[in-house]
């Protein structure tokens, strides 16, 4: 019997709970789970028997893969690989999986409520905006992106994208104007929502030029990582544009003095809160419990297929 342990400082809903320990239990192994933990350490002391192990944003870091001694699969339940260092999780040869699409719609539902938030005034009783015949430009257009294209264009927005890993005809089928560069996107659209990941192309890589090259009352909306925005220079936009505004999922470091300066322009939730749906925790912690079930079966059937090619190897010995 192995071990499988739900890790999550934040907490999965009770019925995503129910299900991954249903999805375990019938494959014959152990589940464990800790939640609301205070301290890696705790993190680290859970995981020092387990097999395998689900997380959301916990961090799985060197520290603590070096901890987990029987540790074969590490699953995160959302998409992206960011806490997880690979580079530990291959050097003691772990398997890091993610499932990707679980989250979407809600990230998706999220980016487009914060829009309305801020079109609105953040619902202080003041006369805002609407979004319908804004453009809207979506910057990578993978799962969230297309959920956030559907939506959009259910608010009447002239919506478009770019993505150098997705074909012109792949938008075009979806109703979404390609454009050739991330600089021409943003140049061309009011709203600009963020969906691309945190790597060392695009860490920093949305700055002053490409928020200063915006149309007249530009909205960045956030949703991805906060390392991707070029925190210097999003100071600078906010300082030399009044009408620049900042949406983001999760808190950038230079949060005090964005609160501070250009509270009526700015917001993010105190949390990642774009996965944080009952349906999301449901879709993507079961997804990850599949995934260990199914990488442990790709392990037996290769078990099988080294075994089988030993035994004709042997046959042709004699």
């Amino acid at each position: 019997m192995k071990k499988v342990l739900l890790a999550t400082d934040k907490p999965f809903a009770k019925s995503a709970v129910e299900g991954i320990k249903n999805i375990v239990v019938a494959a014959g192994h152990e589940f464990a789970i800790i939640e609301k933990y205070k301290t890696q350490q705790e993190f680290m002391d859970a995981a020092a028997d387990a097999n395998a192990i689900i997380i959301r944003s916990d961090i799985a870091d060197k520290a603590l893969i070096e901890v987990a001694k029987k540790l074969e699969i590490i699953v995160r339940a959302g998409a992206g690989f960011d806490n997880i260092d690979l580079a530990a999780a291959t050097e003691h040869k772990v398997v890091a999986m993610n499932t990707p699409g679980q989250n979407s719609n809600a990230v998706a539902e999220l980016a487009l409520g914060m829009m309305v938030y801020m079109a609105r005034n953040t619902f202080n009783g003041n006369s805002g905006f609407e979004l319908r015949g804004k453009t809207l430009g979506i910057h990578a257009y993978g799962n969230v992106g297309k959920y956030v294209a559907e939506i959009a264009k259910g608010f009447g927005m002239k919506v478009y994208g770019f993505d150098p890993f997705v074909t012109k005809e792949a938008m075009l089928k979806d109703g979404v104007t390609p454009l050739e560069t991330a600089q021409e996107l943003y140049k061309t659209c009011q709203y600009v929502s963020l969906h691309i990941p945190a790597n060392a192309q695009t860490k920093q890589s949305i700055n002053y030029e490409l928020l200063m090259s915006m149309p007249k009352d530009a909205v960045l909306v956030n949703t991805a990582r906060k390392e991707v925005i070029h925190e210097e220079d999003l100071k600078k936009v906010f300082a030399e544009r009044a009408d620049f505004k900042y949406l983001s999922d999760v808190e950038p470091d230079c949060k005090a003095e964005l609160t501070e300066k250009y509270a009526a322009r700015y917001y993010a939730t105190p949390k990642k809160m774009g996965a944080q749906t009952e349906e999301a925790n449901v879709n993507s912690g079961l997804a990850a419990a599949n995934q260990i079930q199914i990488s442990e079966l790709r392990c037996q059937i290769t078990d099988i297929r080294t075994q089988m090619s030993e035994n004709r190897r042997h046959k042709s010995d004699f």
